[in-house]
């Protein structure tokens, strides 16, 4: 996507943004993905002036979009490449969403919020994503006729990691969740399943996410 016809004061603020991230060491293939997502288009008008803030930021129905630099850090972890299959839990406005479809052959991604959902995918129809298939229902179960996938990430917070999503990732492939709960503390988890089938757990960072609702199955 290109950021050349925008407004030249969030350009500016987005290239600060991109080179924080880079300085911080975020990897430079998503750097890049994240240069060319938009990001003041997945957000409401009211805080588009706040879009290339290192911040999470509202986008209504008590759900937020994540701060850039943990975007990042979760999207390295997945090290997708043009050959992965992605599954999303958690479409939210579609801004991660976008950065899986510009790094990744094809994004499937499960909303609990249809309102949520539609919107996602007008706005990255919009924008001319052609790779992201989009669903209603309950992330825990994940998107079992799309599976297997070489890559899952959960953009909320599971008392524990979903069995059904264990069993959807294919072995060689990686997942990251937030694990625990607000009050007791949450940690970022790299989820790794070997070619046997076996599965290494590591944390990566401290993180707060708000919580994995539950729901019923997905929509069609």
């Amino acid at each position: 996507m290109s950021m050349t016809d925008v407004d030249p004061r969030i350009r500016t603020a987005a290239q600060r943004l991109h080179a924080q991230l880079s300085a911080r060491g975020v990897d430079r293939g998503v750097v890049a993905a994240m240069v060319r997502v938009p990001r003041h288009e997945f957000v409401p008008a009211d805080v588009q002036a706040s879009a290339y803030e290192d911040v999470p930021l509202p986008i209504g129905l008590e759900q937020t979009i994540s701060q850039p630099s943990l975007v990042g850090k979760m999207t390295e972890a997945l090290r997708l490449n043009r050959m992965c299959r992605v599954l999303e839990i958690g479409t939210g406005c579609g801004y991660q969403t976008a950065i899986l479809a510009e790094l990744a052959s094809q994004v499937y991604s499960v909303e609990l919020e249809e309102t949520l959902s539609i919107d996602a995918r007008v706005r990255l129809r919009r924008l001319g994503y052609r790779n992201v298939e989009a669903c209603v229902g309950d992330g825990y179960q994940g998107w079992p006729e799309r599976a297997p996938f070489d890559a899952i990430i959960v953009t909320a917070s599971a008392p524990h990691v979903p069995p059904p999503l264990v069993a959807q990732l294919k072995p060689g492939g990686r997942m990251v969740i937030p694990v625990g709960h607000v009050l007791d503390g949450q940690e970022l988890l790299l989820i790794e399943k070997d070619a046997s089938g076996r599965t290494r757990t590591g944390h990566v960072i401290p993180v707060r996410f708000v919580p994995l609702r539950r729901g019923g199955e997905p929509d069609e």
